[in-house]
């Protein structure tokens, strides 16, 4: 067996996709036991939006110039400063 497969030459996606339907993995190099660790903890929480905010979200987004999830960030990131400076006149008086 050569060093490269025949996925290596391949153009495109689909060309990849149809090459891995008709193989796996097991055809190529030897198969060797391997232990690892993985930690997953995304960066990331997905939160669901009511549909009905969507499309302002969307319209609001693109006349600023920045993607839907900057401006939600955004909106999140102001909110909690609110609270916070909220919470902290509370606790002076």
């Amino acid at each position: 067996m050569s060093g490269k497969s025949s996925v290596s030459i391949v153009k495109s996606l689909s060309d990849i996709g149809d090459f891995w339907d008709e193989h796996d993995a097991t055809e190529f190099g030897e198969q060797v036991d391997t232990e690892f660790e993985v930690d997953i903890h995304s960066q990331h929480r997905y939160c669901p939006i009511d549909s009905t905010f969507i499309k302002n979200i969307r319209q609001l987004a693109e006349q600023r110039g920045i993607s839907e999830v900057t401006l939600i960030n955004l909106w999140i990131q102001e909110k909690i400063s609110q609270a916070e400076t909220s919470k902290k006149v509370q606790a002076a008086v």
